[in-house]
C-alpha cells in the first residue's frame, strides 16, 4: 500500500502569527494584556506626534467576568448539571481538608486576638479579611476578561483605510527607512487576533481626522485564514465637537493580578521618556474597591523634532533590496539610480563606482537591465567601497532636557546628570545614545536600577542579556565616581534611537550585547553622566561636611563662652602681677569691661556665633572659587570707575560682597 502523499499547504501572515503569537509578545494571558496596552499606547503616541500634537492619551482597562462576557456574546449562563465535569470540582476529601485548614486559621486568629486583648470588632474584621483572601485564592484559576480602550488626540485614520490598517497583518505606513516605535504593522492586529482567539469579539474603532465633520465607526475582526478584514458594522457619526484622534476598544482574555505592576511600570516609564505627554489610566474592576485611577501629568510642551524618512545607506543594503529598488525605480540611468535611491552618493561618486564595476555597464545603463551577476557585483562593491556615515538629522532622541524632566517628574531624585552622545553608525544605520544617571529618589531600591529605552519605548523584559544592563552592572567602576554600588540608590537611564535597533530575539525585548560600536557608545554615555555626577556628589559632600562642622562648632559655643567668661571674671578680680598681665591691660583692656559687666557671657557667645558664621562663609567661598577654577567655570567681571557721570541703584548686600548696579541714563 503506497504511503499517502504530503499535501502542500500555505498559510496567511495572520494565520502564522496566530499560531506563533509569542513572537509578537503574546506569550500568556497576562503578557497579552500588557502587550495590548503597550501596542495601542505606542500607536497613539505616534499618531499624536506625527501631527505635531502634544499627546493626550486615555487608557482604560475594564474587568469583565465570564458570566458578563457570556451575556455580551449572547450566551446563556446555565447552572451546572454535573459538578464533577469541571476543573474547580471539589471532592469530599478535599473539602474536609479545606474546612480543617480554615478552622485552624480561625482558631489561630482567635488566640492571637485574646493574647493581644483585642475587641470582638477587631476579630470580626480579621475574619472578614481572611475570607477575602480565601475568595481571591479560589478565583485565581478562574478566567477573567478585560476590555482595553485607548483614546488619543492624534491625526486619526482615513475612513476607507481603517479596515486594512487594522484588519490586515503586515499592512502599515512605517516601512520606510525611518525611526519609528513600531515597524511591521503587527501590534494592534495581534491584539485583534488574540481577541478573536480568546473571546471571539471584534474590535471597535472610532476615528476622526482634523477638521472632519464626522467620526468614522467600525466594528471588525480579521479573517485569519485569508488575512483580510471582516467588517461587522460601519458608520459615519456626527462630529459636533470637532474631535480628532482615534479610540480603539478590544476585549481579551488577560491576567491583571500578575501583570498589574508591569502595566503601571510601563506607563510610568513611557511618561519618563515622553514628559510632554499626558497619560490618564483607569482600571475599572467589577468590585469597586479594586478599581483605581492615576494620571501621569505633562511637564513640558517641548516635543522632539519628528524623525524624517531617509534613503538607504549603501552599507546597509542586501541583494534582494538592490533588485527591488532597481526594478521599481523611475531613474533611467544607473548613475541617477545610485544618486537618487541611496544616501551619501554624489553623481561624481556614482560615476566612479560604475567605472569600478565594469562588467558591461556604464553610467547610461538602465537599472532594470542589470543581470543577476551585475547586481551581485554592485552589491559587493557597495559593501567594500567607503562612504560617509549617515548623519543624525533623521533621528529623534528625547533630548537631555526631556529626559531630565521626565526623571525629575516621576522619580524625584536628589541629583541627576544627563548626556547625549554623537551619532554613531552600525551596519549602515545611524544611532544615538542618550543617558542619565541619578542618585536617590522614590521607588528605587539600593543598588543600580537600570531603565532601558529603544526608540523611546520602555523595555521591561529580558533585561539580563541587554547591552545596557550588562554595561551598567559590569563595565562601569562606580566606586571611582564616589558611588557606593550596593548602598546608594542609583538610577541608570539609557535611551537608544536608530532607524534599525539591533534587537535580539523575535520579541524585541532586549538589544544585542555583541557589537562593539553599541557597547562603546552606551558605556561612553553612562561614564559622561558619572563624571558630572562625581562633581555634584563632591559638592554635596563638601556642603554636608561644612554644615556638620558649623553644627559642631555651634554646639560648643555655650560651654566655650562660659569657660572664657569665668576665666576673665577671675582675672578681673585679682590684681595685675607680672609683665604679661600688665601688657594685657595696656594693649587690650578687656578685663575692665568684664569687671564693669559691659562684657558678659552672652556677649561672648554672640561674638563666637558671629565668628563661626564668618569663618563658615569664608571657607564656603574659598571652596567655590577652587571648584570654579578647577572646572574652568571662571567668569570675567568688568568694573567701571565710579564718577559723577554714572548713577547707581541701592546697594545689594550678600555674604561676601556688596554690589551697586549701574542704572541707565534718562538722557
Amino acid at each position: 500500500m503506497s504511503k499517502k502523499a504530503d499535501v502542500l499547504q500555505q498559510k496567511s501572515p495572520a494565520e502564522f502569527f496566530a499560531e506563533n503569537k509569542n513572537i509578537a509578545g503574546f506569550d500568556n494571558p497576562g503578557k497579552c494584556l500588557y502587550t495590548t496596552v503597550r501596542e495601542l499606547v505606542e500607536n497613539s503616541l505616534d499618531a499624536a506626534e506625527s501631527g505635531g500634537q502634544l499627546p493626550e492619551i486615555e487608557v482604560t482597562i475594564e474587568e469583565i467576568s465570564q458570566s458578563r462576557l457570556n451575556r455580551i456574546r449572547g450566551i446563556q449562563n446555565l447552572d451546572r448539571l454535573d459538578e464533577s465535569l469541571y476543573q474547580d470540582f471539589e471532592s469530599d476529601e478535599a473539602r474536609k481538608r479545606r474546612l480543617a485548614k480554615e478552622a485552624k486559621e480561625e482558631e489561630k486568629l482567635r488566640k492571637n486576638a485574646e493574647k493581644k486583648g483585642e475587641a470582638p470588632e477587631a476579630l470580626a474584621a480579621a475574619k472578614k479579611e481572611l475570607d477575602i483572601k480565601r475568595a481571591a485564592s479560589a478565583s485565581k484559576g478562574a478566567k477573567v476578561f478585560y476590555k482595553v480602550t485607548v483614546k488619543d488626540n492624534g491625526v486619526g485614520m482615513p475612513h476607507k483605510d481603517i479596515p486594512n490598517l487594522l484588519g490586515r497583518v503586515l499592512s502599515g505606513t512605517k516601512y520606510g527607512v525611518k525611526q519609528t516605535r513600531g515597524k511591521f504593522g503587527l501590534g494592534a492586529k495581534m491584539a485583534l487576533i488574540w481577541s478573536k482567539m480568546s473571546t471571539g469579539l471584534p474590535i471597535e474603532i472610532h476615528s476622526a481626522r482634523k477638521g472632519q465633520s464626522f467620526v468614522s465607526y467600525y466594528k471588525l475582526d480579521i479573517d485569519i485564514h485569508k488575512n483580510e478584514p471582516n467588517v461587522h458594522a460601519e458608520a459615519m457619526k456626527d462630529n459636533g465637537e470637532r474631535w480628532h484622534g482615534a479610540e480603539l476598544s478590544v476585549t481579551i482574555l488577560g491576567n491583571w493580578q500578575y501583570y498589574r505592576s508591569k502595566v503601571l511600570k510601563y506607563l510610568r516609564q513611557i511618561a519618563v521618556i515622553t514628559p510632554y505627554a499626558e497619560f490618564k489610566f483607569t482600571y475599572a474592576a467589577e468590585d469597586d474597591k479594586s478599581s483605581m485611577k492615576t494620571t501621569f501629568a505633562r511637564r513640558t510642551d517641548k516635543m522632539p523634532a519628528s524623525p524624517k524618512e531617509v534613503k538607504h545607506h549603501p552599507a546597509s543594503v542586501d541583494l534582494e533590496l538592490i533588485k527591488r529598488l532597481a526594478a521599481t525605480t523611475k531613474c533611467k540611468s544607473l548613475q541617477l539610480f545610485l544618486y537618487k535611491e541611496f544616501s551619501c552618493i554624489s553623481k561624481d561618486y556614482a560615476g566612479r563606482l560604475i567605472a569600478e564595476m565594469r562588467g558591461g555597464v556604464d553610467e547610461d545603463s538602465e537599472p532594470q537591465d542589470m543581470s543577476n551577476k551585475q547586481v551581485v557585483a554592485l552589491h559587493q562593491l557597495l559593501h567594500e567601497a567607503k562612504f560617509k556615515d549617515p548623519d543624525k538629522d533623521h533621528l529623534s532622541p528625547a533630548g537631555e532636557y526631556n529626559l531630565r524632566l521626565g526623571i525629575l517628574k516621576e522619580l524625584h531624585p536628589e541629583i541627576i546628570a544627563t548626556h547625549q552622545g554623537d551619532a554613531k553608525v552600525l551596519e549602515g544605520h545611524a544611532f544615538v545614545v542618550e543617558a542619565a544617571v541619578s542618585r536617590g529618589g522614590r521607588d528605587l531600591k539600593p543598588g543600580i536600577n537600570v531603565y532601558r529605552f529603544a526608540n523611546r519605548i520602555p523595555l521591561l523584559f529580558e533585561g539580563g542579556s541587554d547591552v545596557i544592563t550588562k554595561t551598567a552592572l559590569k563595565r562601569i567602576n562606580w566606586a571611582s565616581y564616589k558611588i557606593n554600588q550596593s548602598a546608594d540608590k542609583i538610577g541608570v537611564f539609557v535611551s537608544i534611537v536608530s532607524t534599525k535597533i539591533p534587537y535580539k530575539g523575535a520579541g524585541k525585548e532586549y538589544i544585542a550585547d555583541d557589537m562593539d560600536e553599541m557597547v562603546n557608545a552606551v558605556k561612553h554615555a553612562i561614564m559622561q553622566c558619572c563624571i558630572q555626577l562625581r562633581v555634584k556628589i563632591a559638592k554635596q559632600q563638601a556642603a554636608k561636611e561644612q554644615k556638620l562642622r558649623k553644627k559642631n562648632l555651634t554646639k560648643y559655643i555655650p560651654n566655650a563662652a562660659y569657660a572664657i567668661y569665668r576665666v576673665l571674671q577671675s582675672m578681673s578680680e585679682t590684681p595685675a602681677v607680672g609683665p604679661k598681665r600688665r601688657r594685657l591691660q595696656e594693649d587690650n583692656d578687656i578685663l575692665g569691661p568684664v569687671q564693669q559687666q559691659e562684657v558678659q557671657e552672652a556677649t561672648l557667645a554672640q561674638k563666637l556665633h558671629e565668628y563661626v558664621e564668618r569663618i563658615d562663609t569664608d571657607m564656603a567661598l574659598e571652596y567655590q572659587m577652587q571648584q570654579g577654577m578647577a572646572e574652568g567655570a571662571k567668569q570675567q567681571v568688568f568694573l567701571m570707575p565710579r564718577s559723577a557721570a554714572h548713577t547707581y541703584g541701592p546697594p545689594l548686600q550678600s555674604a561676601c560682597c556688596l554690589l551697586r548696579l549701574l542704572q541707565a541714563s534718562s538722557d
